[in-house]
C-alpha cells in the first residue's frame, strides 16, 4: 500500500504574506501560511511511509504590489514567489493566463529560475504542436507508483492578453490536448496515476451538469472530466472557486481558491494490482490557513523584496482636492463619480481619445485620499493593464453598454443590485464599465437588450453608424468579459504603459488634483418605488 498526497496552490497572485496592502492590516492568506500546512502535510506522510507532491496551479507570479515591484521596477532579483517555491520543494507549477501580463522576458525569466518544471502541454510554439515550455507533463515514481502530471493553461489567453506579450505562442484546446496525451501517459509511461493540474475552471455546474457560462473555451473542467478518459484527478483553478469532496465522471476535483486562503489536498491510497498499481481511495479537501502561523523560511525569502516594496508603496505622489474616497462600491457603479472620472481623464489625456471607459475593479479600492501615495495607485488600480484607443461604431458603443447593464439585476423592491452571474463563481466587478466623454443612462429595471434609455455624444444622438474612438484598457479592447463587440477592431493608438503608471505621473505632473463630476451617466430603475 502506498499513501499519496497532492497539496495544490492556485491563483496566489504574488501573495506570499499574510497582509492587505491597501492598509498592511493582517490577513487570513499567503503562500508563507501555505507553506506551514504543506510542512505538515510532508511530515504527515513521512510518518505514515507516503509521499506529498506539491503544485502550484497558475497566476504565480502577478497580483499584490510586491509582485509588481518586481516585476515592473526591479526584476534584477530571483522572482519572490519562485524562490519560495523552491525552497519548498515544490515539484511542479502550471502556467497560468496572468503570467504572461508582465511579458515573456520577465516569464522566462521566472521560468530559468525555477527548480522545479512549469507545464502547459496546450501552450505551444505558433505554428507548431511542441510546448514552449518543454515538456508537457511530469513523472515522479512513489515507492513504485509511476504517477504522471499534465499541466493545461485555459486557452482563451489571446482574448486577453496584450499581443506583444504572447508573441510566437499559440494556445490549443485543453480537451483535445488532454484527449492526446492523457492517452499516451497510460500506454507510453506506464502511468499508474494521472493527474491533470488545469489553469481553468468548470462551465458547468459539477453537481447538476447545468450551464454557468456560456461556453467560449474559457473554462472546459466539466468536459476534460466527461470526455477525456483516463483522468484520476483534475486540479483546477482560474475561477477562484472553492471546490472539494467532489468526483465528476470518476474524476475527483479540486480548486482552493485564491492568495493562499486555501491549499487544495487530494488523499490517495494506492494498492497492488498485478504488476501495476491501482487507486484504492481518493478524496479532496480543502484546508484554511486561518489561524496558521506563517513559514519563518518563506518570510526570511520575502523580507528583502518587501522592505523595498513598502518603501516604493510609501512614495508621495501628490494631493486630492475634493472627495475620490470609496465608500460605497455599489453606489460608484450607480452614478457618475469623481474617483471614476479622474481615471478616465487620465486615459483621454495620455491617449487623445475624446471618450473612455473604466471600472471599479474590485469592491476592496478605497479610492484616493487627500495624500496620495503609490499604494493608493496600486491598491485602487490592481491590474498592469495597458491602454489602447480602437475604433468602433455607434452601434457597438450601444451593445457594449447594454452588456455592461447586464452587471445588475432588480430585488424584491425593485432596487438595483449585482446579477449573480457577476458574482459566481467569482466577483467580476472588474467587467462592469463606467464611460467618460458620452451621456447615458441605464434603466436596468427594463429587460436586458433595451436598458439604454438615453445615448448622447457632445449634445447629439450618437449614431448607429457613425465611428467613435475610446480608451480603453488592453483586456477590454480585445473582447475581455464577453465584450465580443470590441474584437478586431482597429487600434487608432497603442499606449504600452501600465494604466497605474499613467495614473501616478498624471498626479505628479499637477501635484494636486481637483475632484470633479460633470453628471454624464447614470443607473436608474424606473420600476423601484419611490
Amino acid at each position: 500500500m502506498v499513501r499519496l498526497t497532492l497539496v495544490e496552490t492556485s491563483d496566489l497572485h504574488g501573495s506570499i504574506l499574510p497582509i492587505r496592502y491597501a492598509n498592511n492590516e493582517q490577513n487570513e492568506v499567503g503562500l508563507a501560511k501555505v507553506a506551514s500546512l504543506l510542512r505538515r502535510e510532508r511530515e504527515r506522510a513521512g510518518s505514515e511511509g507516503g509521499f506529498v507532491l506539491a503544485i502550484d496551479n497558475g497566476d504565480l507570479i502577478q497580483g499584490t504590489p510586491l509582485a509588481y515591484y518586481h516585476a515592473r521596477i526591479d526584476n534584477a532579483p530571483a522572482d519572490p514567489m519562485v524562490l519560495a517555491l523552491n525552497r519548498l520543494g515544490y515539484d511542479a507549477a502550471v502556467i497560468g493566463n496572468h503570467e504572461f501580463n508582465y511579458g515573456m522576458s520577465v516569464l522566462d525569466k521566472a521560468v530559468s529560475e525555477s527548480e522545479f518544471p512549469w507545464l502547459s502541454a496546450n501552450t505551444v510554439k505558433a505554428g507548431t504542436e511542441e510546448p514552449y515550455f518543454g515538456k508537457p507533463y511530469l513523472i515522479k515514481n512513489c515507492n513504485g507508483v509511476k504517477v504522471a502530471v499534465l499541466g493545461l493553461t485555459t486557452p482563451y489567453i489571446p482574448n486577453w492578453e496584450n499581443p506583444r506579450n504572447i508573441e510566437g505562442l499559440a494556445f490549443l484546446d485543453a480537451v483535445e490536448t488532454a484527449d492526446r496525451w492523457v492517452p499516451y501517459l497510460r500506454r507510453e509511461e506506464g502511468a499508474d496515476v494521472v493527474i491533470v493540474s488545469y489553469h481553468g475552471g468548470f462551465e458547468k455546474d459539477p453537481d447538476t451538469g447545468e450551464a454557468t457560462e456560456t461556453p467560449t473555451g474559457e473554462n472546459q473542467g466539466y468536459r476534460l472530466c466527461m470526455e477525456v478518459p483516463g483522468i484520476d484527478v483534475l486540479l483546477t483553478g482560474h475561477q477562484h472557486r472553492e471546490i472539494s469532496g467532489k468526483t465528476l465522471n470518476g474524476v475527483t476535483i479540486v480548486q482552493p481558491g485564491y492568495l493562499g486562503q486555501q491549499a487544495g489536498i487530494v488523499r490517495m491510497v494506492l494498492v497492488p494490482d498485478g504488476n501495476r498499481w491501482r487507486i484504492a481511495e481518493k478524496a479532496s479537501e480543502l484546508l484554511s490557513v486561518n489561524g496558521i502561523e506563517p513559514d519563518p523560511e518563506v518570510l526570511d525569502i520575502a523580507e528583502p523584496y518587501e522592505a523595498a516594496t513598502q518603501q516604493w508603496l510609501d512614495t508621495p505622489i501628490g494631493s486630492i482636492e475634493g472627495d475620490m474616497t470609496v465608500r460605497d462600491p455599489m453606489q460608484i457603479r450607480m452614478k457618475d463619480n469623481a474617483m471614476i472620472e479622474f481615471i478616465n481623464k487620465v486615459q483621454m489625456e495620455n491617449s487623445g481619445a475624446a471618450i473612455s471607459n473604466t471600472a471599479l475593479f474590485t469592491d476592496d479600492s478605497p479610492g484616493f485620499p487627500p495624500r496620495v501615495t503609490m499604494r493608493h495607485i496600486v491598491s485602487n488600480y490592481i491590474y498592469p493593464n495597458t491602454l489602447k484607443v480602437i475604433r468602433i461604431t455607434g452601434r457597438d458603443m450601444m451593445d457594449a453598454l447594454e452588456r455592461n447593464a447586464t452587471y445588475f439585476t432588480t430585488d424584491g423592491n425593485g432596487k438595483a443590485a449585482i446579477n449573480p452571474k457577476f458574482a459566481v463563481p467569482k466577483p467580476q466587478h472588474y467587467n462592469y464599465d463606467m464611460w467618460e466623454g458620452i451621456e447615458y443612462t441605464l434603466d436596468v429595471s427594463r429587460p436586458e437588450g433595451s436598458r439604454v434609455v438615453r445615448l448622447m455624444h457632445r449634445g447629439e444622438p450618437v449614431d448607429p453608424n457613425g465611428e467613435y474612438d475610446v480608451a480603453m484598457n488592453n483586456y477590454r479592447a480585445g473582447g475581455g468579459g464577453d465584450y465580443t463587440m470590441f474584437q478586431g477592431k482597429p487600434v487608432v493608438k497603442d499606449i504600452p504603459t501600465d494604466v497605474s503608471e499613467l495614473i501616478a505621473n498624471y498626479i505628479l505632473e499637477r501635484k494636486t488634483v481637483a475632484a470633479t463630476v460633470d453628471g454624464n451617466w447614470e443607473v436608474i430603475t424606473s420600476s423601484a418605488p419611490s
